[in-house]
């Protein structure tokens, strides 16, 4: 941190960045002794490059212990570990004396199984109880899960299947999204067919009601693996700090899968830190994140942090606004809940409703509410903020990646709260070095935009990927010519605070006429108009100025496109950004193209305005977004000819 950012912040925040500035080998090991270990480490810290860098050498521990066995182990079984809930209204609840006996039945089976330390297993399955007793209970004995994303195809669940040379793949028959039943066992058939030879046996989970084709010898029913448990331990196993727990493929990949590696002992010290320094997570703590365990705050913030924390952690399978815009509101009053992690996607989608459904409920547990994905635009903060709390718990930004395990820069709430500046991700966490640069791998000014790149290690980057090491090194710390930077690969500028602002992926900054502007700048801008629920930019090429704004924008309720609109909406973002934003065209759609995890794919809407192939579209929400979007783009066109 700087002099600036520091002079921010309190005597407590003060002394932990004067620690690990000064020491930081033995203040990582004071975080580390947070958690059980069998072994305590011989080595803090190590890094020859071109090797892996590696924490807590030596040192012996294991994920799914400090999940569960030293809660029970302390007497605290009894306290409520995991609810689940679906959007059809069933709910389930587990005592973390429940769980950790739940685990130790299906690490018993999966060694009935024949499963091995070090083996690789594929988990494809929606939010559920099952699927998080199973990474609890992979990571017991040793073996490697890799999540899959239950919403993917089969192209996607192949390439990861591949990628990381699976022996057993779980699935369940179905999932359950915005009142429909999806149908997950075709997909697998279909992905094993292309994926090779790797997986031996196939687990069904059956949830619905249709008969699904089993394959004899190879597909077993769920509750023919369970009874694999018969004469089988369920003990945990101990595992130097830096073996695997999981592989999870980079978010957004449309090529060959990066698999990044997650260890025992780095990750599991820094979602630990982070969840105290910035979510403030408690034993008390009734803990929401809207994520899907198929993505890496699945796994960080549904899973492994909440329990290590000791807490209750809820884990929701469906859409937030189903079966009505209620849904999200009621939850938390149904469970008292007191913190939410969720996308901004989710609150924009949220904003479209209005206040009046939150103002039903009593949100009176709720004591903050934190955001990642995307950055948060000042217009989402400000309604949640200011509309729907008036003030009364704080909304939170923050910035990670997948690669990092947990977050990377935020408002340390845990610590001491320092003033929100909306649209900022604030500052980076204790032990975190950040700079922005130039492509040439010079420093950026204040204020000025360049690429967020990370001087150095902490516990929670990845250090590899899994079969790639050459390929980590080549992508993430050689990007930058003559300087050993790590590469996030996203556009940001420093204020004169010290506090960042993302723009979004490096490679969606448009240069107009020599400006760089961010589309996520320009989406905010878009956002400060009352008649704008949602949009998406992104840049087209332009023969004189280089490139030029295009636009899609979904309108919230009571509002209906017009030029009039239109044209407020150019000179909106004109007012907002300057001259040179200038919007080259704009049109309306009910409906933008986004992940299931609420990231807008602006990939896609450049590829319609460029009249190309979209490519992998296997993560998209809502398929017809992206016709939408080409008719109202190629109507755009043909009203451009006949003007």
């Amino acid at each position: 941190m700087s002099g600036t950012q520091v002079e921010l912040i309190n005597p407590i925040i003060r002394r932990i960045v004067a620690e690990v500035e000064t020491t930081p080998e033995s203040f990582w090991a004071r975080q580390a002794r947070r958690l059980h270990w069998f072994r305590t480490w011989d080595t803090v810290f190590e890094w020859n490059y071109p090797e892996r860098y590696r924490w807590f050498i030596g040192g012996e521990t294991n994920l799914s212990y400090n999940a569960l066995d030293r809660h029970v182990e302390r007497g605290w079984g009894g306290h409520t570990a995991l609810v689940y809930a679906n959007e059809r209204g069933e709910r389930r609840l587990f005592t973390y004396a429940q769980l950790h006996r739940e685990v130790e039945r299906l690490a018993a089976a999966l060694r009935g199984l024949g499963v091995q330390k070090g083996d690789r297993i594929t988990i494809y399955m929606p939010v559920c109880p099952e699927a998080i007793t199973l990474m609890l209970a992979a990571v017991r004995v040793g073996a490697i899960h890799i999540v899959v994303f239950a919403g993917f195809g089969a192209r996607a669940l192949a390439d990861r299947i591949e990628a990381s040379g699976s022996r057993f793949l779980f699935a369940a028959d179905v999932t359950y999204r915005k009142g429909s039943t999806i149908p997950l066992k075709g997909i697998v058939d279909q992905a094993l067919e292309q994926a090779g030879h790797s997986v031996e046996r196939v687990v069904l989970l059956r949830r619905g009601d249709e008969p699904v084709p089993m394959t004899a010898g190879r597909d077993l029913t769920w509750e023919e693996f369970v009874a694999l448990a018969d004469g089988q331990s369920g003990a945990v196993v101990p595992l130097e700090a830096n073996e695997p727990a999981f592989i999870m493929a980079t978010s957004g990949t449309t090529a060959r899968p990066k698999l990044t590696v997650h260890t025992h002992g780095g990750y599991a010290v820094w979602i630990m830190s982070t969840g105290d320094w910035l979510f403030r997570l408690r034993p008390s703590d009734v803990w929401w994140a809207t994520s899907d365990i198929g993505w890496i705050v699945g796994h960080s913030y549904i899973v492994y942090a909440p329990l290590m924390v000791g807490c209750t952690s809820i884990a929701y399978e469906g859409a937030i606004d189903h079966p009505g815009p209620e849904t999200f509101w009621q939850l938390v009053e149904e469970f008292n809940i007191t913190g939410i992690f969720t996308a901004p996607t989710a609150v924009r989608l949220l904003m479209r409703y209005g206040t009046e459904p939150a103002h039903r409920f009593d949100l009176s547990s709720l004591r903050r509410i934190v955001c990642a994905g995307e950055p948060l635009n000042p217009p989402a903060w400000h309604w949640l903020q200011k509309e729907v709390f008036r003030d009364r718990i704080p909304v939170i930004d923050h910035w990670w990646q997948t690669e990092t395990g947990g977050p990377v820069i935020g408002n340390p709430y845990g610590l001491c709260m320092v003033p929100i500046k909306p649209g900022s991700a604030t500052l980076p966490m204790p032990g975190v070095h950040v700079d922005v640069v130039t492509l040439e791998g010079d420093s950026c000014g204040p204020n000025e935009k360049g690429i967020l790149v990370l001087t150095g290690p902490f516990p929670g980057l990845t250090s590899t990927l899994w079969g790639e090491h050459d390929r980590y090194l080549r992508d993430y710390w050689e990007r930058i010519p003559g300087r050993r930077l790590y590469f996030t690969g996203d556009a940001a500028h420093v204020d004169e605070d010290g506090y960042i602002w993302f723009a979004g992926r490096a490679d969606e900054v448009v240069n107009v006429a020599g400006h760089r502007i961010g589309t996520v700048e320009v989406e905010t801008a878009l956002l400060t108009h009352p008649a704008v629920a949602e949009a998406g930019v992104t840049g087209r090429p332009d023969e004189v100025k280089g490139e030029v704004l295009s636009a899609f924008v979904v309108l919230r309720p009571g509002h209906e496109p017009s030029e009039a609109l239109k044209q407020e909406l150019v000179q909106t973002v004109r007012r907002e950004l300057g001259p040179v934003a200038v919007v080259g065209e704009l049109t309306f759609v009910s409906m933008l193209p986004k992940t299931r995890s609420g990231k807008i794919m602006r990939r896609v809407l450049k590829a319609v305005i460029l009249d190309k192939d979209p490519g992998d579209i296997t993560t998209i929400e809502e398929e017809g977004s992206v016709d939408e979007a080409r008719a109202a783009w190629e109507q755009l066109r043909a009203e451009r000819q006949d003007e």
